[in-house]
C-alpha cells in the first residue's frame, strides 16, 4: 500500500507542475491586462504567485522553478515504473505487513482467519488425521545419494511437519522450510506437481510460519541455474494439507529465541526454535534407556515404591510436607528410595531398582531443582567394591552409547572447559588421608569423629583454612564443608571418594577394617556428585544406634538429619543379607553429556518462581469470538 500511494503522490505532482505551466503559458497574452490591473490595485506588475511556496515572483524565475519541479517528479517516478508485477507485489507486501505486527496483532488477525476457516471448513484448520508414512530422520541416509536433478517419482511418502520459513517465487512456486524430530528438511512445492483438488493458491496462501501442515510427496534434490549449486535434498510436495495454524508469530530466525527466563517458561517454544534443546532431551531419553536396559539386562527387576510417606528417610535432606484430609494426617513426598527398596531386598527381590522422581525443600541453584530424577538400585551378597565397578562398566557404557566415544567438553557457568575421560578404572581417593595432606594436621582416629572433643578441633580446622560453614555446625556437616573445599574440587575425570567416617553415613555398614569409618564411596566428575554408593547396614542394632545419633544432630538444628523409621528397623529385624546399593543422579549425567552448565537445560519443565503478573491476555476463542458447542458427553464451563 505504501508503494502505490507514493505512486498517485508523484502522479499528482506532475499534474500540477503541468497545470502551472499551462496556465503560465495561456495567461501571457493577458499580461498588458494584468499588469495594468496590479498597477492599479497598488502591487508590482510582472509578479506571479509560486503556489508551492507561496512567493510572488517573477514570470521567469516561477518557470525555472516549474521545470525544475517537473524533472524532480519525473524522476521519482521512475523506478515505480520498474516495480514488480502485480502478484509479487502483493506477496512481498503481504509478508512485510506481517512482519510490522506486534504480537498482539497477529494474534487477533490469525484468531480471526482460522475462525473464518472453521466456519466455512475450507479447509478445515484442525482435521482428526493426517496418515503419516515416513520418519523424516531416515530422509538423509535414504536420500542423500540423489544427484542434482534426480527425484524418485514411485515413492511416495507422506510426512508431519513444523514450517520454519516460506519462500515464494512467483504465483505457482513455493518452498517451505521444515523440521520434525530433529530432522529439517525443504519442501517444495509447484503448481504443476499438484495432486490436490483444492486450488494451488487455496492450498498455499492460507500457511504461516510455525503452522504444522502434512505433506505428501516424493523425494528428489533440486535442480538449481548455477553449476555450482549441488541442488537441495527436498520433498516434492503433491498435496500440503493445513493440520494445525500457529496462532502466534514465532520469532524471526535472525533474532531467535534465546532468553533464558522466557525459554524455561514457554518450553514448547524453545523446543520450536532450538533444535539444541531437543537434542538434549533426546539424549536424556537415551541415558534413562540405557540405564534401565542395563539393569533388566543383568537381572534386575524394576518395581515402584511409594512417594508418600508417612517419614521421609533414606537420604540427608529436607522432605515437603502435605496433607491427606480425610486421614487428617501429615504426610512428606520422599526424598529418596532406598529404605522401601531395601524391603524388598529383605522380602526376597534381591536384584531390585527405581527410576523415579525425588523431592527436596532446599535451595535452587544450577545444579539442583526441588524435583529431580535418581536411579537407585540394591544387589543382594555384593559390597561397595563390587558396586564401584558395575558403576565404572555401567556409565562407561553409557557415555558411549549417548556421545559415541569416551571423551567429553564440560564447559563450567564460568567459561572453564574440561576435557573428560570417562575410560575405567576410575580414581580413587581416601577421605580422611586427603583432608590431613590438605589441612596440615593430623586428624582424630575414625573412633572418635564423632565425639565434641572432635568437633572443638574441626571448628580449629575451619578457622585455620579460613572456611565458612553454614550452622548448625555438627562434625558430620563440618567434615562435609572441608570435603567440598579440598577433595571435590580436585575431581575432574570421574573419581571415587571414600572411607567416609560413620557419623556421615548413617546407612552404610562399618568399615571391615577401619573403625569409624564406613564402606562408602562418592563418585564426582568436573567436582560434582553423581553417584553416592555403600555396602549397605543390615545390623538392626547399629542401625538403631546410628538413627538416634541422627536424632541428636536433629535436636542440634539439623533439619537435614534422618528420623528414626520404626518400620524399616522392624523390617530389618527380619534379615537383610548382605547388600551392596547405589544412587544416581539422572539430571546430572545428562548435564555432563549435554555440557549444560544449568540443571534447567536438562528438565522438560523446571521448576520457576512466580512471575509479575501482568494483565490476562485475551484467549483465541475470546478475541474471535468463538462460542463453545456443546458435545453429547462432554461438560462446558
Amino acid at each position: 500500500m505504501a508503494a502505490e500511494q507514493a505512486a498517485d503522490a508523484v502522479k499528482a505532482a506532475v499534474q500540477n507542475v503541468t497545470e502551472q505551466v499551462s496556465s503560465l503559458t495561456t495567461g501571457s497574452s493577458n499580461n498588458n491586462g494584468d499588469a495594468n490591473a496590479n498597477a492599479s490595485a497598488g502591487t508590482q506588475p510582472n509578479l506571479s504567485l509560486d503556489e508551492v511556496t507561496g512567493e510572488m515572483v517573477s514570470k521567469s524565475e516561477l518557470k525555472k522553478r516549474i521545470k525544475a519541479r517537473e524533472k524532480e517528479a519525473k524522476k521519482a517516478a521512475a523506478p515505480q515504473r520498474q516495480a514488480p508485477p502485480a502478484g509479487k507485489k502483493k506477496a512481498a507486501t503481504q509478508e512485510d505487513e506481517e512482519a510490522q505486527l506486534n504480537p498482539n496483532q497477529y494474534f487477533e488477525i490469525r484468531s480471526r482467519a482460522v475462525k473464518r476457516m472453521k466456519d466455512s471448513s475450507s479447509p478445515n484448520p484442525y482435521p482428526h488425521k493426517f496418515h503419516v508414512t515416513y520418519d523424516l530422520r531416515d530422509f538423509q541416509n535414504d536420500f542423500g545419494h540423489l544427484k542434482k536433478g534426480d527425484v524418485v517419482k514411485d515413492k511416495i511418502i507422506s510426512v508431519g511437519v513444523r514450517i520454519y520459513n516460506i519462500r515464494t517465487s512467483g504465483e505457482n512456486l513455493r518452498f517451505y522450510e521444515v523440521a520434525v524430530n530433529g530432522a529439517e528438511i525443504q519442501i517444495m512445492a509447484q503448481n504443476l506437481e499438484s495432486t490436490s483438488q483444492t486450488p494451488f493458491a487455496e492450498q498455499h496462501d492460507i500457511l504461516r510460519r510455525g503452522d504444522i501442515i502434512g505433506v505428501k510427496g516424493y523425494p528428489g534434490r533440486t535442480s538449481p541455474k548455477r553449476e555450482d549449486n549441488p541442488g537441495e535434498l527436498s520433498i516434492f510436495a503433491q498435496e500440503v494439507t493445513l493440520l494445525a495454524p500457529c496462532l502466534h508469530q514465532i520469532p524471526s530466525e535472525h533474532y531467535g529465541f534465546q532468553d533464558q527466563e522466557s525459554r524455561y517458561r514457554n518450553r514448547h517454544l524453545d523446543m520450536i526454535m532450538n533444535k539444541s534443546t531437543i537434542n538434549t532431551f533426546i539424549a536424556r531419553s537415551k541415558i534413562v534407556r540405557y540405564v534401565r536396559n542395563y539393569f533388566d539386562n543383568n537381572g534386575f527387576f524394576e518395581l515402584e515404591t511409594p512417594i508418600l510417606l508417612k517419614s521421609a528417610g533414606g537420604a540427608t535432606a529436607k522432605p515437603f510436607n502435605t496433607h491427606h484430609n480425610d486421614l487428617n494426617m501429615t504426610l512428606a513426598l520422599r526424598i529418596a528410595t532406598e529404605l522401601p527398596l531395601k524391603q524388598l531386598v529383605i522380602g526376597g527381590i534381591h536384584k531390585v531398582y527405581e527410576l523415579g522422581r525425588q523431592f527436596r525443600n532446599e535451595g535452587i541453584d544450577l545444579t539442583h531443582n526441588p524435583e529431580f530424577t535418581t536411579c537407585e538400585y540394591y544387589e543382594a551378597f555384593s559390597d561397595v567394591y563390587d558396586v564401584m565397578e558395575r558403576t565404572e562398566e555401567l556409565v562407561e557404557g553409557m557415555v558411549k552409547y549417548v556421545t559415541g566415544g569416551l571423551q567429553t567438553k564440560f564447559t563450567t557457568v564460568t567459561g572453564e572447559v574440561y576435557d573428560v575421560n570417562w575410560a575405567k578404572p576410575w580414581k580413587r581417593i581416601e577421605m580422611i588421608p586427603a583432608l590431613e595432606e590438605a589441612c596440615g594436621e593430623k586428624f582424630p582416629p575414625g573412633d572418635q569423629l564423632h565425639t565434641s572433643e572432635t568437633n572443638e578441633f574441626l571448628r580449629r580446622m575451619l578457622k585455620k583454612t579460613g572456611i565458612d560453614c553454614s550452622p548448625p555446625l555438627t562434625n558430620a556437616r563440618i567434615i562435609d564443608k572441608l570435603v567440598g573445599e579440598f577433595i571435590e574440587e580436585k575431581c575432574i575425570n570421574p573419581t571415587f571418594i571414600t572411607g567416609h567416617p560413620q557419623v556421615m553415613s548413617p546407612l552404610a555398614k562399618y568399615h571391615r577394617s577401619q573403625p569409624g569409618l564406613c564402606e562408602r564411596f562418592e563418585a564426582f566428575v568436573c567436582k560434582k556428585e553423581i553417584v553416592n554408593a555403600y555396602t549397605e547396614l543390615n545390623d538392626p542394632f547399629d542401625q538403631r544406634l546410628r538413627f538416634e545419633e541422627q536424632a541428636n544432630q536433629k535436636a542440634q538444628g539439623d533439619d537435614e538429619a534422618q528420623p528414626l523409621d520404626e518400620g524399616f528397623l522392624n523390617a530389618l529385624e527380619y534379615g537383610l543379607p548382605p547388600t551392596g546399593g547405589w544412587g544416581m543422579g539422572i539430571d546430572r549425567m545428562v548435564m555432563f553429556l549435554t555440557n549444560n552448565y544449568s540443571i534447567k537445560e536438562v528438565l522438560t519443565f523446571p521448576f520457576m518462581k512466580d512471575e509479575i503478573q501482568a494483565p490476562k491476555p485475551k484467549l483465541a476463542a475470546e478475541v474471535a469470538e468463538v462460542e463453545p458447542v456443546p458435545v453429547e458427553g462432554v461438560t462446558h464451563k
